[in-house]
């Protein structure tokens, strides 16, 4: 009896040191050591976005240089996306496992090396398995880098802090679009894939400093490094979200909510995501991450393949054609950021299909005649697609506990991988079959598929993560 009464009493203890180290995080404004922590770790989200779009402004020279078949393009921007499902889930499991800075400083190593070495690559085949290789690297960075940044928020202003975070992606992919429009027609596609994996290998050394998240390293037990990392926080500003003489009411009572929930914790498992309470959100956000990401990338990385093939465009005005879908696309994403809060998340993701979706099929019935209509519908449709993708890294980890919040991201993360390898392929074959109009067409009737389960979705805006998913 005595053994059992130390072993509750222990665990009681546990979860009240546990819950009060969680209430100092959420009690920390936002402050300059964030926005550090933001930066660092957006630079690396940046190259991440870089190098998954790097090959789509290589291609139309690779083409005519390696006499590339339709099926071969489609089969080299997918090679990139394999690669990227097996390191979001790879790289999911370890970053639970091991931690969230060393498990994206390794994919931030990855994707570097293997970017530099694409550009000496002197055949389809090797490029392919350099691209496979990388994609491993960009796969996993992404999903972990989002945990890590959504467990250093505080509920009020999630949304806002964390997208003008994953603001650095679509830029990331408006710099590939601009460099490559510049770089690849003077100076050759080589020079593209060193643009992107010499400043990641920069990044890295910058990574390896950053503390880890003090909500990993609470939910491991690990209390004397969390509170280390913690009082680093609270040392970077005098601020306080509640004042412990004027809300010690609402203090107590958000610690005593804290430890119960932990005090009713498991120890996680992939095999919990499919448990009663959490299958449904699993599901829906799986379908979500494939149905946007299925368009999104594949209009981002098929449109400068189509200016120049189908619409026999220049090259360098190909480029800038397709770098216009980019640059709308960040606008759109700085727009999500500063209204996600107040719009809600649910809301937003069903307007982004419904709206993305309209102009898809606008543009699928006037028959993609000219280069100009895709121009204007397609980038249109893509930068609000866009926002639903970005929405997603900002979802996805609030409906999940940090106990399996990486390894939850990174299965869902990688269902958009699985739907960027098929979208190019299928692409490619509809184009060659059927024509351009049948493939925006295409992409309509799988935003409906999208419109349809977002109305599924849990409303998370502005509630504290512990609240969420307990």
């Amino acid at each position: 009896m005595n053994v059992r009464v130390n072993a509750v009493t222990y665990e009681e203890e546990t979860a009240k040191r546990a819950a009060n180290l969680l209430f100092r995080v959420e009690n920390i404004p936002f402050c300059r050591w964030h926005l550090k922590a933001r930066v660092v770790m957006g630079t690396a989200t940046f190259f991440d976005a870089f190098d998954a779009l790097s090959l789509a402004f290589v291609l139309p020279v690779l083409v005519g240089l390696w006499n590339l078949s339709t099926w071969q393009v489609g089969a080299l921007i997918a090679a990139g996306y394999l690669g990227q499902a097996i390191g979001a889930l790879l790289f999911g499991w370890l970053a639970e496992r091991y931690g969230r800075v060393p498990s994206v400083s390794t994919t931030v190593a990855i994707m570097s090396v293997m970017s530099i070495a694409c550009a000496f690559a002197g055949n389809v085949q090797m490029l392919f398995i350099l691209r496979f290789i990388q994609g491993i690297g960009v796969g996993g960075e992404v999903p972990v880098a989002a945990s890590y940044i959504n467990e250093l928020s505080q509920a009020k202003g999630r949304g806002r802090f964390f997208i003008l975070y994953e603001l650095i992606f679509p830029l990331g992919l408006l710099a590939a679009a601009q460099l490559g429009s510049f770089i690849v027609p003077r100076f050759g596609w080589e020079y593209m894939f060193l643009a992107g994996g010499i400043p990641g290998l920069v990044v890295l050394l910058f990574m390896l400093r950053l503390p880890e998240s003090p909500r990993w390293l609470v939910s491991k037990g690990r209390f004397i490094r969390a509170e280390k990392v913690i009082e680093g926080i609270e040392a970077s500003t005098p601020q306080r979200t509640l004042d412990p003489a004027r809300d010690k009411d609402e203090i107590d009572a958000r610690i005593a909510s804290l430890t119960q929930g932990l005090r009713n914790q498991s120890k996680g498992s992939w095999k919990e995501l499919f448990s009663p309470f959490y299958r449904s959100r699993t599901l829906v956000v799986w379908v979500l991450w494939a149905s946007s990401y299925f368009v999104a990338n594949g209009i981002n990385n098929w449109l400068p393949t189509l200016y120049k093939t189908v619409y026999n465009l220049p090259l360098q005005e190909a480029l800038q054609m397709a770098s216009l879908s980019n640059v709308l696309s960040a606008c759109a994403v700085l727009v999500c950021a500063l209204l996600v809060d107040r719009v809600g998340r649910r809301r937003w993701a069903i307007g982004c299909f419904l709206i993305g979706g309209s102009l898809l099929a606008v543009l699928a019935a006037l028959g993609a005649e000219s280069a100009v209509s895709v121009m204007i519908l397609a980038s249109s449709a893509y930068a609000i697609m866009g926002t639903a993708t970005v929405l997603l890294y900002l979802y996805t980890p609030e409906i999940y506990p940090t106990r399996m919040r990486a390894i939850g991201t990174g299965l869902a993360t990688s269902w958009l991988r699985v739907a960027s390898a098929a979208s190019p392929t299928i692409v490619g074959l509809v184009l060659t079959g059927q024509g351009v109009a049948t493939v925006f067409m295409m992409f309509a009737l799988v935003t409906v598929v999208g419109l349809i389960v977002a109305r599924q979705m849990v409303e998370t805006t502005n509630r504290a993560l512990e609240e969420i998913s307990p």
